[in-house]
């Protein structure tokens, strides 16, 4: 009995030690086949980070250009915001890569968001200065005034002047010599508006100080002129030409600040070479991680 007995613990005991390895076989195999899959898996994560940076990085591209072209202070804004949302988003979504290159990723993905990372930093401080200026619109600002009021007290002088030389012939000469000029200056403005360079504002402005000089002899010498300093066309001419002067610099010094023009210049060049930069970091860096073997990383604690 006690031989048969210690057969049978001794069969017992190899039987639990069979299972046990054959546990621990199956266990082996287990881990080994889920490595590759998780890895896969962490490859198509990071696949899906660079294409939502891609797409991140166009659509805040897209609604910095249009808060440039938006014709209101509202709508600009809601725009920039957009952008600067947009942004942000990227920025998020490039520590998360970047976490996760810093485990496993191989040098030459480091290297390529690195890449990214630097361009990103310049169309960061880009639309940074970009976006103020597109929300102040002082051009459109400038062009609404041109175009509305400043045109319409022109308008108003060049009336009253006319109707004052078709009562008085003698006043003709001074009255064409007033409405010639201000027309004049007044097609200077949307010139000067769009204008980019400091140096031809001021050349254009010097050219507008001759033609204002013309109008306000033109208007002295009528009021000088006998009969005509009650004249209620003349005295409309010369509150209208006032209104308009006042209009001309406001008008001026908004171009002056010329923020869409700039904005606009900024997106055109600069911002969009940066966007060029950015973006060819991204798909090299697309291109490297999807070609790296699923079952393959570069494990940094192992070197």
């Amino acid at each position: 009995m006690r031989v048969r007995a210690g057969i049978k613990e001794v069969l017992w005991m190899a039987a639990g030690a069979l299972l046990l390895a054959l546990l621990a076989l199956v266990a082996h195999y287990v881990q080994g086949g889920s490595k590759p899959a998780g890895q896969a898996a962490r490859k198509a994560h990071e696949l899906g980070l660079v294409t939502r940076m891609q797409l991140g990085l166009t659509s805040a591209a897209e609604a910095e250009k249009s808060a440039v072209l938006a014709t209101t202070d509202e709508e600009s804004q809601k725009l920039a915001d957009q952008a600067r949302a947009d942004t942000a988003a990227v920025d998020r979504l490039r520590g998360e890569l970047e976490a996760l290159l810093a485990q496993t990723g191989t040098p030459e993905e480091k290297n390529l968001l690195g890449q990214f990372t630097e361009s990103f930093a310049e169309f960061q401080r880009i639309d940074k200065d970009l976006l103020a200026l597109a929300v102040q619109n002082t051009n459109v600002k400038a062009s609404g005034l041109a175009f509305g009021p400043a045109a319409a007290a022109a308008g108003q002088m060049d009336a009253a002047l006319a109707h004052l030389a078709g009562q008085n012939a003698n006043a003709l000469p001074l009255a064409d010599q007033a409405r010639i000029a201000a027309w004049r200056l007044l097609s200077l403005i949307p010139p000067h508006i769009a204008e980019e360079s400091d140096q031809k504002m001021h050349e254009m402005e010097a050219r507008m100080a001759q033609e204002d000089k013309q109008v306000r002899q033109a208007l002295d010498g009528l009021a000088a002129m006998p009969g005509l300093a009650d004249s209620a066309d003349l005295k409309t001419a010369i509150a209208s030409y006032d209104q308009f002067s006042q209009l001309k610099a406001q008008i001026l010094k908004l171009s002056r600040e010329n923020s869409n023009v700039r904005s606009a210049s900024l997106s055109l060049n600069q911002k969009r070479k940066v966007m060029g930069l950015c973006q060819a970091a991204l798909t090299a860096l697309h291109e490297a991680i999807a070609a790296q073997p699923a079952g393959v990383h570069y494990d940094v604690k192992a070197r």
